[in-house]
């Protein structure tokens, strides 16, 4: 990029910036950035939530950004580098971490590190006022520190040392709590390197390369009190003292100029690498290494290190640091490279960066390292804000943390957390959080807030809200000078598009147990889960039960399929579930399969027997944990170590379990197509007596598979929980194939309109109302139709409703109302249903298209075919 090319982006962000200060979208270079939410962390520090979109090979991405900017001037906030754990280096910790361990508000990952080392920053930092590190000896290495006046300060500082012994002899020092590193050059600092380590170092072996054997002197008050030749001393500095690490060269100025007893002189200095500069960094209150230096007078500026090392020029996660024009403001900065969130690359980050307002700025770690932590406005922990790169937070070298050093306030205000979105009598217990004048939070305990409903739709008792009339309110708790409001929607059948079961495809099975959620829509274009106690429910085809939204299946015996329905102040959805087809396996009375006894670990002591119970055979599995360590196991293998092909592609294996009130697990191993094996847990909870039938999902399997085992386990972690002897007894081992719902009618209705006359199956019959024409639309009478071709109609006359089910099709029609539910859905006919000599007509169009009629129509004669 030119410098021309800086200079003109330069200045169209600095011109947006103020607009999105004014709340509005900020757009430049072909990028946006959205404010999508900020909320205050404590006085004087604001988290804010962006969306950055850009085009990057044609494509739109955007990504999510999080900003957390901090007033230097508010005396009430700091800003401080965090290390590792209890501020020492070389034990590295996530940043949510150090971040508790420090009492940080927040906090972000800091600067790089080298991961296969004992975990210490690249660069310098300073805690507190405390040096914790000088920087490495390699160009162009950004730092941000800030001054005692709270002035922010981001340049390249270079480090200057030497110990002095006393005879006179002198050794530069290389720099302070270094891991072993190599310069610009390739050379290896510590090969001829002179170090000092403090307490902050907190491991007994230092800069540990596997090459350069150590030479070590312990100076306490300047006085040389140990030295170990060719080893390193076998403790952490003390407080008062440091320790001096030299190989090489180092290492003779160690053994040829230090003595026991001897005072010796040490001093370092980190200068600023421009000369023009005159800042001192004992006027530092804290400091932080990062990489190269991104944003300069609110421009692009030149890549200082080579960002190919850090896949610069790749979107990933990442981590920046940078203040404000005025010098006011800092800003820390994460973006994120995760499920949908596109990641940033080094010249995006550096846009962002200008957008969101940043005058300087360096970047920090990034990648699997960038962590952000946040305690939410009246929250006493602090929450991982963003989502990391591999799913996981990663244990880093040092951080970045936001302090809040505020005295105790009084009650400014509440934050009320709770259900929004409430069905009628459905009870929510509302709680809430209270935060201070300098927003930090203040303990709820003792606080007994007034509750109330701006409407007369419901009422609460204590904290506990119960609607009984749909629509909308404004719930308020109100304590002395806070209070906080939340809109609440209760929802009934006029504010509802949608509701339908969300329980996946599957086959019911006799003595099994399937959950039947629902999910219902609202207009305003919130989804809730019902809860199943409000909806009433329905269930034909088997023979079951249905408790808390679970149909528990007695018999299928003779049944297709089973059909549910669900409603809700009179909106209605059905299910059709086919039953599947069982075919055993296992059967040890009719047939038997090479079986045989194994177990895990050694120590193990298990048999495998068959035995007879209640007129039928059985296999049981004997078990003794009481020796071995770790996850133990007894199998029943099948057919030696290879398993047995299981024909077709079921969806379930199910088995009848005796159980010995155990607590251990019960699983089968399945070998998918791929070879892989794979563990499916028929309970992992054995807590009953007596013979159960239990059910495993095996549909997500490759097919074709094998059963290799059904065994016992014991798992490592809560083993004292269980049992270490019994016996569980197998038998009647199944599978499940997946059903099939029975086929509708093949008959066929032929209506004219306005002529009664009509055949079904060519069968003539006459009609009470004949077809007729409303609006351009054509109305049929619908019971007869549907009784004709397979489906039935149920009339509910306080209502002046008709239901209509055919297959696994349902309608609810409302005479007069052109507003109808099909299928769960909510929609808008042309033409409502009528009544016409006493029988109800309803639009061809609407009923065609949602009970999948196949209509076929003749323009000259006005005929209907319907099929």
């Amino acid at each position: 990029m030119t410098v021309q090319k800086q200079v003109w982006i330069g200045a169209l962000a600095c011109a947006l910036v103020w607009q999105l200060a004014a709340g509005t979208t900020v757009s430049a270079a072909g990028s946006t950035l959205t404010l999508s939410s900020q909320e205050t962390i404590t006085s004087g520090a604001i988290m804010k939530n962006y969306v950055w979109t850009t085009i990057r090979s044609n494509k739109d991405v955007s990504v999510n950004a999080n900003v957390i900017e901090v007033d230097l001037t508010n005396p009430n906030v700091k800003i401080d580098a965090m290390a590792g754990t209890n501020t020492q280096f070389t034990k590295n910790q996530s940043v949510l971490g150090m971040v508790k361990d420090s009492g940080a508000v927040a906090g972000v990952n800091g600067d790089f590190f080298n991961t296969q080392a004992e975990g210490v920053p690249e660069g310098a930092q300073i805690t507190n006022g405390t040096v914790m590190a000088t920087p490495a000896k390699i160009s162009g290495l950004y730092s941000f520190a800030i001054t005692k006046n709270n002035q922010p300060i981001i340049d390249i500082l270079d480090f200057e040392g030497k110990v002095t012994a006393k005879d006179g002899t002198s050794f530069e020092l290389g720099g302070v709590n270094k891991t072993y590193y190599w310069d610009d050059n390739n050379v290896a600092m510590i090969a001829d390197g002179l170090f000092l380590y403090t307490s902050a170092w907190a491991m007994t072996q230092r800069a540990v390369d596997g090459t350069h054997v150590p030479t070590e002197a312990l100076i306490q008050n300047d006085i040389v009190k140990e030295i170990a030749v060719d080893t390193n001393i076998k403790m952490i500095a003390p407080a008062d003292g440091y320790i001096l690490r030299g190989s090489g060269l180092a290492r003779e100025f160690i053994v040829n100029h230090l003595k026991v007893g001897d005072k010796i002189t040490t001093k370092y200095d980190m200068v600023p690498h421009d000369a023009s500069q005159t800042y001192d960094w004992k006027n530092f209150k804290m400091l932080i290494g990062g990489s190269t230096l991104l944003v300069d007078d609110a421009k692009p500026s030149y890549f200082t290190r080579n960002i190919n090392d850090f896949s610069g020029y790749s979107p990933r996660s990442r981590t920046a640091l940078g203040y404000s024009k005025d010098m006011k403001t800092a800003y820390i900065i994460t973006s994120d490279r995760s499920a949908g969130s596109a990641g940033m690359t080094l010249p995006e980050l550096q846009q962002f960066m200008i957008s969101a307002g940043v005058w300087k700025g360096l970047v920090l770690d990034g990648g699997g390292s960038t962590q952000m932590v946040s305690r939410p406005l009246g929250d006493f922990d602090p929450k991982l804000v963003n989502k990391t790169e591999n799913g996981n937070q990663r244990s880093v070298a040092n951080g970045l943390g936001v302090y809040s050093t505020a005295p105790k306030g009084e009650l400014k205000g509440l934050i009320l957390k709770g259900q929004n979105i409430l069905f009628m009598n459905e009870s929510s217990t509302y709680q809430f959080k209270a935060y201070d004048d300098y927003f930090n939070p203040i303990s709820v305990d003792g606080i007994v807030p007034q509750w109330s409903s701006s409407t007369a739709n419901g009422g609460f008792k204590d904290s506990v809200f119960t609607p009984t009339i749909p629509g909308k309110t404004q719930i308020t708790a109100k304590s002395g000078k806070g209070s906080a409001s939340m809109d609440v929607e209760v929802i009934g059948r006029d504010q509802i598009t949608s509701m339908k079961f969300n329980s996946g495809a599957f086959s019911l099975t006799e003595g099994g147990d399937f959950k039947l959620p629902i999910m219902v829509t609202t207009k305003s274009g919130a989804t809730r889960e019902l809860p199943a106690a409000s909806a009433t429910w329905e269930l034909s085809g088997v023979k079951g039960s249905l408790k808390d939204g679970i149909l528990h299946v007695d018999s299928a015996s003779g049944s297709q399929a089973a059909q549910v329905i669900a409603r809700y102040d009179g909106y209605s959805t059905m299910v059709t579930l086919p039953v599947g087809q069982e075919k055993v396996w296992y059967d040890l009375d009719k047939s038997a399969v090479i079986t045989t006894g194994d177990k895990y670990p050694a120590e193990v002591v298990s048999s495998v027997n068959i035995e007879q119970a209640n007129g039928n055979k059985n296999l049981a599995i004997t078990y003794d944990f009481t020796k071995g360590t770790g996850t133990k196991a007894a199998y029943a293998r099948f057919d030696g170590t290879n398993g047995v092909q299981i024909a077709g592609e079921p969806e379930f294996i199910t088995a009848k379990v005796l159980g010995d009130g155990s607590f251990n697990w019960v699983r089968a191993e399945i070998v998918d197509a791929d070879g892989k094996l794979n563990y499916v847990s028929f309970t992992e909870n054995t807590n009953w007596t007596g013979w159960r039938k239990l059910t495993a999902d095996v549909s997500d399997l490759k097919f074709p598979i094998k059963l290799k085992s059904v065994y016992v386990a014991n798992p490592a972690n809560g083993q004292d929980e269980r049992a270490s002897k019994g016996k569980i007894s197998i038998d009647d081992i199944s599978f499940i194939y997946k059903g099939q719902l029975p086929a509708l009618p093949k008959n066929s209705v032929k209506l004219t309109v306005n002529r009664k006359q009509v055949t079904v199956n060519l069968k003539a019959m006459t009609l009470e109302q004949a077809p007729t024409i409303v609006n351009d639309n054509t109305l049929i009478p619908i019971r007869f139709v549907t009784e004709a071709l397979g489906g039935n109609v149920k009339w509910d006359d306080k209502e002046r409703k008709v239901t209509v089910i055919r297959g696994d099709k349902l309608i609810d029609l409302w005479i007069d109302n052109a507003d109808l539910l099909a299928n769960g859905d909510r929609i808008t006919a042309e033409v409502a249903p009528k009544i016409m000599n006493n029988v109800t007509m309803v639009p061809l169009r609407v009923i065609s298209e949602k009970l999948g009629f196949k209509v076929g129509w003749d323009p000259q004669n006005y005929g209907i075919t319907i099929e």
